[in-house]
């Protein structure tokens, strides 16, 4: 998940790479704006810049330095690839390993806010993270949220002798009633230590926000309850794949989190390559040709790199399809309009496959990445059924926005559409059938309803055709 940790947000940030248009020429020097975002680049000799910009506001991002035709890299390692769409005025951009891409379009100049100093300050704070959700949040409407009226309510509440604490307070009260687990508001880091001093974020009601401590006990618990009778049991990818062979040739393939294979400042490419270490051990040839059913646990996943989930589901099918169409916020002033919609595709992997029968299960922490793998096996081919309980509900990538008294803010901007126009975000994505997943009564008893509905399932599926 997203907010739970650095990491799984950078990762969700850098997600796996589609091929590169070769026939487009590295951008040349000049201001580009995205479109939607709310995002500003200036290329001057070899370094980009970005800007984070509103109606009220401009501030200064992530700076990135040429290491490559057209390619750019950040002090923090990610890798921005930024190219010309056939003419001199338009471009995209990509951040290395992300399922999508954002058009560019030439700016003369920059925006007079990014040219002189900005205001700073409480109220001008408060203004900035207020105007950062109104030009960029979806889901005002679906929330039955009156945005201008959270204003109303608590800018008088707010002036130059706020303090942080009191401001940070503030900032929580406004975005509590959103219950989304793709929105926080960071403090400063008064210590020095490299590591924002508190958060304030939250998930939908009667859920629970996967973390270590819940990974470790429901891991220990699937391993001794479930797992007893299993065989190959084995951990990958630093503990966040864990795969067994179950009796009836049924197996079972946990997944805690998309990313953090590698460990450390690993890149994407890193990533990539342990998850591929993973994925020939679990679904290699002689596995692939003996497996019956499989059973995909994503109940406790904390997400990241949504192309990774798109590069596990290659492994599952023999026949490209469509996964998800991503869209972004387009209009400050009017939350209707969007960006183009990006339809992204699953497409077969090379070598081995498994594409029989799968249970999917999930629950209320299954979070972000592990949320948009869900949705990019609903249309697979063949058969898959999903059990347990709704996902969390956030499915967009993470706008992280600065504020002039150094506090940051994250949230979501964009939509993730099945083939009919559809998106889950808020309630999740349900179930096909209905168990409950590790709550205290189950712990308690030592049962999992899901797990033991999924055995039952996938050996009636399993079976060969009469």
């Amino acid at each position: 998940m997203r907010i739970v940790t650095a990491t799984a947000v950078a990762l969700a940030l850098i997600g796996a790479a589609a091929p590169a248009a070769t026939a487009h020429q590295p951008v040349p020097d000049g201001i580009w704006r995205t479109d939607g975002y709310g995002t500003v680049l200036s290329i001057r000799n070899g370094i980009l810049q970005e800007y984070q910009t509103t109606a009220v506001s401009c501030i200064a991002g992530d700076t990135a330095r040429r290491t490559g035709p057209g390619a750019y890299t950040t002090t923090a390692g990610a890798v921005l690839t930024v190219r010309t769409r056939g003419d001199r005025d338009r471009a995209s951009v990509r951040l290395d390993g992300d399922v999508g891409e954002r058009d560019l379009r030439r700016m003369t100049e920059l925006p007079g806010a990014c040219t002189r100093s900005g205001p700073v300050g409480s109220l001008a704070s408060f203004d900035v993270f207020w105007q950062s959700f109104e030009e960029n949040y979806p889901f005002f409407a679906a929330k039955g949220i009156d945005w201008h009226g959270v204003r109303d309510r608590y800018r008088p509440t707010v002036h130059e002798g706020t303090t942080p604490d009191e401001l940070f307070a503030v900032f929580g009260k406004m975005v509590e009633p959103l219950h989304d687990a793709h929105v926080a508001v960071w403090d400063v880091d008064a210590d020095g230590d490299g590591e924002p001093d508190r958060a304030f974020a939250q998930g939908r009601p009667g859920t629970v926000q996967p973390d270590g401590k819940l990974d470790a006990k429901v891991k220990k618990f699937v391993v001794e309850r479930d797992l007893k009778e299993a065989w190959n049991l084995e951990d990958f990818a630093a503990g966040r794949i864990t795969y067994a062979d179950l009796p009836g040739g049924q197996g079972y393939l946990r997944i805690s989190g998309f990313g953090g294979y590698a460990g450390g400042e690993a890149s994407y490419a890193d990533e990539l390559a342990e998850l591929d270490k993973a994925l020939d051990r679990v679904l290699g040839q002689e596995r692939t040709r003996h497996l019956k059913s499989l059973i995909i646990d994503l109940r406790i996943n904390g997400g990241g790199s949504d192309a990774m989930g798109l590069h596990i589901a290659g492994r599952l099918t023999d026949t490209p399809y469509l996964a998800y169409s991503k869209r972004a916020r387009n209009d400050p002033a009017d939350p209707t309009r969007h960006t183009r919609p990006q339809d992204l595709y699953v497409r077969p992997a090379q070598g081995p496959r498994y594409t029989g029968p799968v249970a999917v299960l999930t629950g209320g922490s299954t979070v972000s990445a592990g949320e948009t793998f869900t949705q990019a096996l609903m249309d697979r081919p063949g058969r898959t059924v999903r059990i347990g309980q709704p996902t969390q509900g956030v499915f967009s990538d993470v706008m992280v926005r600065k504020l002039p008294n150094g506090m940051s803010v994250w949230l979501p901007n964009e939509e993730l559409l099945t083939r009919s126009g559809r998106t889950f975000d808020g309630a999740g994505i349900p179930p096909h059938l209905t168990e409950p997943v590790f709550t205290t009564e189950e712990f308690a008893q030592n049962e999992d309803s899901a797990f033991d509905r999924a055995v039952e399932v996938l050996r009636y599926q399993g079976r060969p055709s009469q």
